[in-house]
């Protein structure tokens, strides 16, 4: 879920640790063999989920952009939010039919699409999972995405640190929020998370007030802001009345972030220390004032730069250069990898994390 914001974009749009030994990581200069024959002028089919979060937003004009600047001609659709997987499905589709030589995909629903890509392979096309990996089929031949499961490891690390650094010793009482279920990343993210916290569960530092600790029973439905508000305000007020106090929250990105920090407002509770992930605008001001605790930046130019030159590379005959990641298994493989680096952001790193990116460098340096 997220990320390099460009220039234009209004700020009003609201919605380093390793890998640990559960992930078999290798590096490979192999990569996945295509088929396709791709050549500059070649047409590069992009499709993109809705348009659900800022990150998204974005990813269109990065795109655009990083294909054209490469001799490629762009075809980028967005799934429409009431109907995403069949507008999706269409989509990539028409890409194919239109002879689309690689077809870069932000899956809407990466168990839905397995259809769609073995038709595009069929055509010779290349099949690019981008951002989110898709499920459950052999017809995919590379995955473009920062490190989900780090991205999970970082956010838990910066809860505890959070915690102890504002709210005294413990034990801690938190409550666990993960994203959609229909987003590959989601049970990543949190299986990265849950690899830090579910020590800290065990030995007493961390108390789930709830009990709520499986991906089950803590995931939000498409990503939507207001189921996790209302699951915060039910929670509050089931099991924190009285002295009960909530110290901190894990959040899987900004957006469910403020709308938690929302309820936990309207329930007139204190602060808790929360995390998100995005760097979006409206989460900057708020990690500043000490609000929201971290996010994680995750470059969305970087990322679409990334699978861009990925496809430069097979037109010229290169091999790209992948890992092979247990975590990105989607099924039936484990999918060549190009895996970015996502970095953790605070109030204390957030100027200098955000060089080079001037809305979000400014808001950092407007505290």
């Amino acid at each position: 879920m997220r990320k390099k914001l460009i220039a234009g974009i209004g700020l009003a749009l609201v919605a380093g640790l390793a890998l640990s030994g559960c992930s078999a990581r290798g590096t490979s200069d192999s990569g996945s063999s295509s088929g396709a024959s791709i050549k500059k002028g070649d047409l590069i089919g992009v499709a993109l989920p809705a348009k659900t979060s800022q990150n998204w937003v974005l990813a269109g004009a990065a795109f655009k952009k990083s294909i054209e600047d490469a001799g490629f001609k762009a075809d980028i659709q967005y799934a429409n939010a009431g109907n995403p997987v069949p507008d999706q499905q269409s989509q990539i589709s028409t890409m194919i039919t239109k002879g689309a030589k690689a077809v870069i995909i932000g899956a809407a629903d990466g168990s839905q699409l397995g259809s769609q890509v073995k038709a595009a392979k069929q055509q010779g096309a290349t099949v690019i999972a981008w951002d989110r990996n898709i499920l459950n089929t052999k017809n995919v031949d590379y995955y473009v995405a920062f490190n989900n499961y780090k991205v999970g490891q970082l956010q838990a690390n910066a809860l505890l640190d959070g915690l102890k650094a504002k709210k005294g010793s413990g034990p801690y009482n938190v409550e666990l929020f993960a994203g959609s279920p229909d987003d590959a990343n989601a049970t990543v993210f949190f299986n990265g998370a849950m690899s830090v916290l579910e020590p800290k569960i065990k030995d007493g530092t961390l108390k789930v007030v709830s009990g709520q600790t499986t991906f089950a029973k803590v995931n939000t439905q498409g990503w939507l802001a207001q189921k996790a508000q209302s699951r915060m305000t039910d929670l509050l007020s089931q099991y924190y009345t009285g002295d009960t106090k909530l110290d901190g929250v894990l959040s899987p990105n900004d957006t469910l972030a403020r709308a938690i920090l929302t309820a936990t407002k309207a329930a007139g509770k204190d602060t808790p220390v929360i995390t998100g992930q995005d760097s979006e605008t409206a989460s900057i001001p708020l990690i500043m004032n000490g609000t929201q605790y971290s996010t994680i930046y995750k470059n969305t130019t970087e990322e679409a730069q990334a699978a861009i030159d990925l496809v430069s590379d097979l037109a010229a005959g290169k091999t790209p250069k992948t890992v092979q990641d247990k975590n990105n298994d989607n099924g039936v493989k484990v999918v060549p990898t190009v895996e970015l680096t996502p970095i953790l952001v605070t109030k204390e790193n957030a100027v200098e994390a955000y060089k080079g990116n001037d809305t979000l460098e400014q808001l950092a340096k407007q505290g």
